[in-house]
């Protein structure tokens, strides 16, 4: 019996607390900051793609167009962590219609490029030495951690301006947060220039693009719930 009301009482207490808690006046509100810089450094993602009918002549000659692409990164002295090989490929092509095997040999290098003054003579070195697919280029920030900081920061002002708006017409103010929820998608850059890159490979003939980098925008974005006071 004693246990029994040791118990009640528990039980009693933790629906009064719940209860307590419940009825705390509060407002949840959802905050967003942007910050726009321009990018500094860019990664590139490149392809050296053969075909052929033997699978060896294949590979050596998609080896030697690798061999002088990288030999155009290693004279522009960039960092040996800058640059690796992505992938590396070799398969059969079985052409029913005329019932044939050929090859087909790619081998794909990322270079994250730090100065992009040297953007131009870069992409035009990886086309002269063997490069004829770009897949990729992607505009990034060398400060994203900094700018990401600035963003949240903006991001929890705009939440508690907002508080004070809705809460300023009912003579109440916005006390401390309660909760804060981090809704921040990770940071992805968009790839810039890929398709007309490969067009203007595809073109010999073609003017050489001027690189406009433009902005990139970082964005963060939280909920947040305050006591009203």
């Amino acid at each position: 019996m004693k246990k029994a009301l040791i118990a009640l009482s528990m039980m009693l207490m933790t629906m009064s607390y719940a209860q307590e808690i419940k009825q705390v006046p509060q407002i949840s509100v959802a905050g967003e900051g942007k910050v726009k810089v321009v990018p500094d450094q860019a990664t590139i993602t490149a392809t050296v793609e053969t075909k052929g009918n033997n699978a060896k002549d294949v590979k050596k000659q998609n080896d030697q167009q690798m061999e002088a692409v990288l030999k155009i990164i290693k004279k522009m002295n960039l960092a040996p962590a800058d640059y690796r090989t992505q992938r590396v490929s070799l398969n059969p092509v079985y052409d029913y219609e005329k019932k044939k095997t050929s090859y087909n040999a790619t081998q794909t290098v990322e270079i994250l490029l730090r100065n992009l003054s040297q953007y131009d003579e870069l992409m035009e070195g990886l086309v002269n030495q063997g490069i004829n697919r770009i897949d990729n280029v992607v505009f990034q920030s060398s400060k994203l951690a900094q700018h990401q900081s600035e963003a949240r920061k903006l991001a929890m002002k705009d939440a508690k301006l907002k508080a004070e708006d809705y809460v300023s017409v009912l003579g109440q103010k916005v006390g401390k947060a309660m909760t804060v929820s981090d809704n921040s998608q990770n940071y992805q850059p968009q790839p810039i220039y890929a398709r007309m890159k490969s067009m203007a490979m595809e073109d010999s003939s073609a003017p050489r693009e001027t690189l406009a980098e433009g902005e990139i925008t970082i964005t963060a974005n939280v909920s947040v719930s305050f006591i009203l006071e």
